[in-house]
Order: structure tokens, then sequence, then C-alpha cells
């Protein structure tokens, strides 16, 4: 699995469960009609059941600079002192969505499936939020790369 390059991702929530974040690479465009994502998240993550009580994700995307965050919130760091660190906004949904990511889905979750040791979470974005970096934070071969796109449109 360490060939298998992906974006690196903040995945937030906030609720009656309570607010958690957790870093996750597993995360993938589904359909864009109803616009969906999925998100894959360890049944055993202490993230699992705020995220499952909310029914809420803001899926966050990282900008190059970001890897101080992506560590804090891999999970060794309480839930409570994540947030401590990063610029951060309440989406529609009440997720915190990071300032400065490079997008920002905001979205409810409307199907779980259990696979494995993991729920596959497919989240429907009701709102996008696009950050001005044009670099992003890519996981690859166990390091932090960055990939820059174009800077136009």
């Amino acid at each position: 699995m360490a060939r298998l390059g992906a974006a690196v991702n903040i995945v937030t929530t906030d609720g009656p469960g309570g607010r958690h974040g957790f870093t996750a690479s597993a995360v993938c465009s589904v359909t864009d009609s109803p616009p969906t994502l999925l998100v894959c998240l360890n049944k055993g993550s202490s993230a699992a059941g705020p995220v499952h009580a909310n029914g809420v994700v803001c899926i966050n995307t990282l900008a190059a600079g970001h890897e101080p965050l992506s560590n804090l919130f891999g999970g060794r760091t309480p839930p409570e002192e994540r947030f401590a660190s990063g610029a951060w906004r309440v989406a529609a949904t009440g997720a915190p969505m990071l300032v400065g990511a490079v997008v920002a889905f905001d979205c409810r979750i409307v199907r779980t499936v259990e696979v494995g040791t993991h729920n596959v979470l497919f989240c429907e974005v009701v709102g996008v939020a696009e950050g001005g970096s044009h670099e992003s934070l890519i996981y690859y071969s166990r390091r932090y790369h960055t990939l820059s796109g174009p800077t136009d449109d």
C-alpha cells in the first residue's frame, strides 16, 4: 500500500458526538451527481464514534507545508488538542473547515459500508471551499511530497 500515492486530508466532524478529526489518505470521488466522496475510517479509531454520531464530515485536502498538521491529526494527540493548530471556521454542517486547505468538502454521510477493519463512508457534498494554494500534499512511499498544479484555472 505504500506505493499507492494519495492526497493527504484531515477529516473533521462536530455535533452531538463531539468535535474530532483524523488524517486520511483513503479518500476519493465516487460520483458527480450527486457530488459524493468516500472516506475510509478504521472502526477502532477514536474518531469512529463521533463521526457516526454526528453524521457529517468536512474533508480538508492539505496544502504544502501542512505536514505538521497531518501528523497532529494522525492519532497520537488527544482530540481536543488537535484543533489548537491551524485556523478553523465552521462549515454549514457544523464540521470544522480548515482555512488554507487546497479544497474543503463539507459533507453529510449518506451511507456506510463495513469492509474488514474499516467503514467506508459515502459522503454527499453540500458545500465546497477552495483555498488559494496550488501545491497539494501527497503521501507516497511512507513520506510526504508536494505536488504543484497550474496557477491558472
